[in-house]
């Protein structure tokens, strides 16, 4: 009887020369699952997802599919399909033989790859397209048929490095739609690897965030912007204002903070191992404060306008405050109000993340 691990790493280290990429990577992925790498170039994601597919033999380590060690097994044994940035797709092939590949290297019968590869196309929305070859489609659809050939196999699990980075925006966010609706609808477990914010909080069930080689944080799209467990994961996911801030008084799970000579005070609930006097990092997004409004919240700061920038659905304010410190704070909504001069910004309690110092 299969557990719910489909994905099972311990200890996973790969060392190119003297740069040591990926460090004792730990990591559990349960089946069904739609998990994002995200991280900076060079931060190990792509590494890591290139020793699961077997392209790269890690120097330490285990890594488990569905509970079999697969260490030294090669890529075509391991039942990792997996969908480049470059699509990958042979240019002297039909897309209908493109799709086959895989089936075709198995040698399954003539009418079991009819059936799978017709029934790939469908899901992806390729069907009457099967005679062309890749130079007369788009690349959105190049994409697509990169995804039926991952899906063909009916491996339990499919990764993808980086697949919608050659699309333009808008078709960059039709796509990303259909990949995560074909990935519930067919239950499959996706491992997809970003640089793109964006991307990892609207497609993930889970994100996993790389820094240096190491994961700094694996949780829920919310928790790693809401409550960051490192100042790196609050600065790369998303905008945030940070906070240097003193520990009042730690009670029942709240820590009660100061900021500044004003001594503002936020009452803040934590679950970090803190004492009175310890200096902390407050994370406060930019929206989830607002301007000159007392019923936002206790946390209170005066400032003046510095400059607003207007982004269309929202306007972005840069207010000073009387510590000389800059805050952004996101204004929706407003009309053609614009805010200048003295203002006030107040944020609730329960908006404002405390983080531990040099974690």
């Amino acid at each position: 009887m299969s557990t719910q691990v489909l994905l099972d790493l311990k200890n996973v280290s790969k060392v190119f020369g003297s740069n040591h990429v990926l460090k004792q990577i730990d990591l559990q992925i349960e089946r069904g699952k739609f998990i994002t790498f995200l991280g900076p170039s060079g931060c190990g994601k792509t590494t890591l997802l290139r020793s699961i597919a077997g392209f790269y033999t890690i120097d330490e380590g285990e890594i488990k599919i569905d509970g079999q060690l697969v260490n030294d097994l090669p890529p075509y044994k391991r039942g990792t399909p997996m969908v480049f940035q470059e699509y990958a797709l042979f240019p002297h092939m039909t897309v209908f033989d493109n799709v086959a590949y895989g089936l075709d290297i198995q040698k399954r019968p003539e009418a079991e790859v009819q059936e799978r590869v017709k029934t790939a196309m469908a899901k992806v929305k390729l069907t009457g397209l099967e005679e062309r070859y890749p130079h007369e489609m788009s690349g959105g659809q190049q994409q697509r048929v990169a995804m039926a050939r991952a899906l063909v196999m009916n491996s339990p699990i499919i990764l993808l490095d980086e697949p919608l980075s050659n699309l333009d925006a808008k078709l960059r966010e039709e796509v990303r739609v259909e990949l995560r609706s074909i990935q519930q609808e067919l239950g499959l477990t996706v491992i997809y690897v970003t640089h793109d914010q964006l991307e990892a909080l609207s497609m993930s069930d889970s994100i996993v965030v790389f820094n240096k080689g190491a994961i700094d944080q694996y949780g829920t799209p919310h928790e790693i912007y809401y409550k960051p467990r490192t100042p790196y994961v609050a600065d790369f996911i998303g905008t945030t204002n940070f906070v240097d801030a003193t520990v009042r008084e730690v009670t029942g799970g709240k820590a009660i903070v100061e900021y500044g000579a004003s001594s503002r005070t936020a009452s803040v609930t934590t679950d970090e191992a803190i004492v009175p006097g310890e200096k902390v990092l407050l994370s406060i997004r930019p929206e989830s404060m607002r301007i000159n409004a007392p019923e936002a919240g206790s946390f209170v700061v005066s400032g003046f306008v510095k400059s607003s920038m207007f982004l269309g659905e929202k306007e972005r304010y840069f207010i000073l405050d009387n510590n000389m410190k800059e805050w952004i704070v996101d204004a929706y909504d407003i009309g053609l109000t614009r805010f200048q001069g003295n203002v006030t910004i107040h944020a609730s309690d329960d908006k404002i993340h405390l983080m531990k110092i040099n974690q």
